[in-house]
Protein backbone atom coordinates (compact mmCIF):
# COMPACT_ATOMS: atom_id res chain seq x y z
CA UNK A 1 0.00 0.00 0.00
CA UNK A 2 2.53 2.46 0.61
CA UNK A 3 4.42 1.54 -2.50
CA UNK A 4 1.25 2.52 -4.74
CA UNK A 5 0.60 5.75 -2.29
CA UNK A 6 4.09 6.68 -2.80
CA UNK A 7 4.30 6.10 -6.78
CA UNK A 8 1.07 8.23 -6.80
CA UNK A 9 2.32 11.20 -5.13
CA UNK A 10 5.74 11.02 -7.34
CA UNK A 11 3.90 10.84 -10.19
CA UNK A 12 1.66 13.74 -9.23
CA UNK A 13 4.83 15.72 -8.25
CA UNK A 14 6.06 15.04 -11.74
CA UNK A 15 2.69 15.93 -13.27
CA UNK A 16 2.91 19.47 -11.56
CA UNK A 17 6.36 20.28 -12.40
CA UNK A 18 5.39 19.73 -16.11
CA UNK A 19 2.35 21.64 -15.86
CA UNK A 20 4.54 24.81 -14.12
CA UNK A 21 6.88 24.80 -16.76
CA UNK A 22 4.36 25.21 -19.41
CA UNK A 23 2.96 28.33 -17.55
CA UNK A 24 6.10 30.24 -17.62
CA UNK A 25 5.95 33.79 -19.29
CA UNK A 26 7.77 35.78 -21.27
CA UNK A 27 8.15 38.91 -19.66
CA UNK A 28 9.76 40.19 -23.37
CA UNK A 29 7.07 39.23 -25.46
CA UNK A 30 3.22 40.34 -25.78
CA UNK A 31 1.12 38.32 -28.11
CA UNK A 32 -2.47 40.97 -28.84
CA UNK A 33 -4.34 37.31 -29.87
CA UNK A 34 -6.75 37.96 -32.81
CA UNK A 35 -7.12 41.35 -33.94
CA UNK A 36 -9.07 43.21 -36.79
CA UNK A 37 -7.13 44.55 -39.64
CA UNK A 38 -7.02 48.59 -39.07
CA UNK A 39 -6.46 48.25 -35.60
CA UNK A 40 -3.41 50.40 -33.87
CA UNK A 41 -2.68 48.08 -30.79
CA UNK A 42 -0.24 49.41 -28.14
CA UNK A 43 1.64 47.76 -25.50
CA UNK A 44 3.88 48.86 -22.91
CA UNK A 45 7.00 46.68 -21.75
CA UNK A 46 8.74 47.15 -18.30
CA UNK A 47 12.39 47.58 -18.65
CA UNK A 48 14.49 47.36 -15.89
CA UNK A 49 18.21 47.95 -14.88
CA UNK A 50 19.37 44.83 -13.23
CA UNK A 51 23.19 45.98 -13.28
CA UNK A 52 24.96 48.01 -10.28
CA UNK A 53 25.69 51.09 -12.39
CA UNK A 54 23.52 53.65 -14.20
CA UNK A 55 22.48 52.38 -17.45
CA UNK A 56 21.86 54.35 -20.48
CA UNK A 57 19.42 53.77 -22.91
CA UNK A 58 20.75 54.98 -26.36
CA UNK A 59 18.13 54.03 -28.66
CA UNK A 60 14.83 52.18 -29.78
CA UNK A 61 14.57 50.65 -32.99
CA UNK A 62 11.85 47.83 -34.05
CA UNK A 63 11.78 45.68 -37.05
CA UNK A 64 9.34 47.50 -38.84
CA UNK A 65 7.89 50.88 -39.76
CA UNK A 66 4.78 50.04 -38.76
CA UNK A 67 5.93 49.69 -35.64
CA UNK A 68 6.79 52.76 -33.11
CA UNK A 69 8.62 52.32 -30.00
CA UNK A 70 9.90 54.82 -27.24
CA UNK A 71 11.08 54.46 -23.62
CA UNK A 72 9.50 56.81 -21.15
CA UNK A 73 13.83 57.63 -19.47
CA UNK A 74 16.80 57.34 -20.99
CA UNK A 75 18.86 56.79 -17.81
CA UNK A 76 18.18 54.53 -15.18
CA UNK A 77 19.63 53.87 -11.98
CA UNK A 78 20.13 50.78 -10.60
CA UNK A 79 16.95 48.65 -10.11
CA UNK A 80 15.20 51.46 -11.35
CA UNK A 81 12.51 50.63 -14.45
CA UNK A 82 10.76 52.44 -17.41
CA UNK A 83 8.47 52.32 -19.67
CA UNK A 84 9.13 51.12 -23.27
CA UNK A 85 5.99 51.75 -25.28
CA UNK A 86 4.64 49.94 -27.91
CA UNK A 87 2.45 50.92 -31.20
CA UNK A 88 1.93 48.33 -34.11
CA UNK A 89 -0.87 49.62 -37.21
CA UNK A 90 -2.34 46.27 -38.18
CA UNK A 91 -3.44 48.34 -41.22
CA UNK A 92 -1.68 46.38 -44.22
CA UNK A 93 -1.21 43.05 -42.85
CA UNK A 94 -3.56 39.91 -42.73
CA UNK A 95 -2.51 36.67 -40.66
CA UNK A 96 0.42 35.75 -37.92
CA UNK A 97 2.62 38.66 -37.23
CA UNK A 98 5.79 39.04 -35.20
CA UNK A 99 7.75 42.31 -34.83
CA UNK A 100 10.30 43.03 -32.79
CA UNK A 101 11.25 46.04 -30.52
CA UNK A 102 15.40 46.93 -29.82
CA UNK A 103 16.44 48.63 -26.97
CA UNK A 104 20.19 49.05 -27.55
CA UNK A 105 22.08 50.45 -23.98
CA UNK A 106 25.38 51.07 -22.78
CA UNK A 107 25.87 47.81 -21.16
CA UNK A 108 28.69 45.93 -22.27
CA UNK A 109 27.01 42.62 -21.13
CA UNK A 110 23.44 42.85 -22.65
CA UNK A 111 23.69 45.86 -25.28
CA UNK A 112 20.81 45.19 -27.07
CA UNK A 113 17.67 43.75 -25.19
CA UNK A 114 14.74 42.31 -27.64
CA UNK A 115 10.76 42.61 -27.20
CA UNK A 116 8.76 40.81 -29.43
CA UNK A 117 5.29 41.51 -30.34
CA UNK A 118 2.32 38.82 -31.63
CA UNK A 119 -0.90 38.95 -33.40
CA UNK A 120 -2.92 37.16 -35.64
CA UNK A 121 -4.35 40.26 -37.81
CA UNK A 122 -8.13 38.85 -39.21
CA UNK A 123 -8.46 40.44 -42.83
CA UNK A 124 -12.31 42.38 -43.22
CA UNK A 125 -14.05 41.02 -45.53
Amino acid sequence: MRKILGLFLTGFFIFQLASAEDKVVDLNAWDFGKVKQDQVLKHDFVFKNNTAATLNILSVNTSCGCTASQADKKSLEPNESTMISVTFNSKKYAGQIKQFVYVNTDNADSPVVKFVIKAEVLKEA
